[in-house]
């Protein structure tokens, strides 16, 4: 594996773990040369369906790119890397659960949301806000009274309680 700040070949393996269902391996890696350290993952790569976009045209599935629009609404949240991974994977396995061959983009960004909302109610609205294309505060305000109004409807069953 090459280093991925120095370009070295010669990175070496510190700690190997699974994860808790076998299916990943994580390993932290460190480079003799510039002396940094990275962790790379290990994942059975199965083939997931192509994702129709809303203008009708097609693309592979893009794990990175989903990821980077997760972390783009979590930023400077507090989720962990490891919660984003896991995540993706659930992600990923809903996709292929399907059993489709193409899947449309509204669906894999209604699962996106799905786990914001699990993870980070800030960043969920964040991505909604954008995915949804908001064009005025009212549509902004419906969000958040989605995400607010169970947290008052359980503090008002235990008031009365």
């Amino acid at each position: 594996m090459k280093c991925p700040f120095c370009g070295s070949a010669s990175t070496q393996v510190t700690d190997t773990r699974e994860n808790d269902e076998g299916d990943i391996i994580r390993r932290r890696r460190r480079c003799p040369d510039c002396d940094k350290r990275f962790t790379t993952y290990e994942r059975i790569e199965l083939k997931l369906p192509q994702v129709v976009k809303k203008n009708g045209s097609r693309a592979e599935f893009d794990r990175d790119k989903l990821q980077a629009s997760m972390k783009l609404a979590l930023r400077k949240r507090p989720v962990n890397a490891e919660s984003v991974e896991h995540a993706l994977d659930r992600i990923e396995g809903r996709l292929l659960s399907l059993g489709e061959r193409e899947v449309q983009s509204e669906k894999i960004g209604e699962l996106v949301m799905r786990e914001l909302k699990r993870m980070d109610k800030i960043a969920y609205i964040r991505f909604a806000s954008v995915y949804r294309n908001f064009e005025d505060a009212e549509e902004f305000s419906e969000v958040i009274r989605e995400v607010t109004t169970p947290a008052r409807t359980k503090s008002r069953t235990r008031a009365g309680s």
